[in-house]
């Protein structure tokens, strides 16, 4: 299996980026943000989707980093940031306009009712596997809403 390596620069290439970032996990401490750089970053385990074979039950994990550049301020709902532990499952990237210009805010919707909601002056996010994959005994289940 190949590395993945993506670049998004506007909210279309963010939803192909948001799909492959689908249930990856990470612990706060793989979390970190440069406000002089203007750069957030998260190590994550990615669920490796476009390797999964529900057929034979082959899943697959793979260390990835997600770069977000050109932000300009961080906020946090539902994350105790002193506790380095704490694992969060990503469920979705979404990207909303602060008007008619590329600047916006970008959203990291996490399970728990969790959010990072990132202020940028556009979307420039990467996406880069950094390691090779590893099995997974599991597929990740979202229970359908009622």
């Amino acid at each position: 299996m190949a590395d993945l390596k993506l670049l998004a620069l506007d909210s279309e290439d963010l939803a192909i980026i948001s799909a492959h970032m689908q249930d990856s996990v990470f612990r706060t401490e793989a979390v970190s943000f440069s406000a002089k750089a203007g750069v957030f970053t998260i190590a994550v385990n990615r669920f490796a989707w476009e390797a999964a074979d529900d057929a034979v039950k082959t899943f697959k994990r793979r260390r990835t980093l997600l770069v977000f550049k050109r932000v300009r301020q961080v906020r946090s709902v539902g994350i105790d940031r002193t506790s380095s532990d704490d694992v969060h499952s990503l469920l979705a990237i979404r990207f909303s306009p602060a008007g008619e210009g590329p600047d916006g805010t970008i959203e990291l919707t996490l399970s728990g009712k969790a959010a990072i909601a990132l202020d940028v002056e556009c979307i420039e996010v990467q996406l880069a596997d950094t390691g090779a994959a590893w099995e997974t005994g599991s597929k990740p289940r979202h229970p359908e809403a009622s």
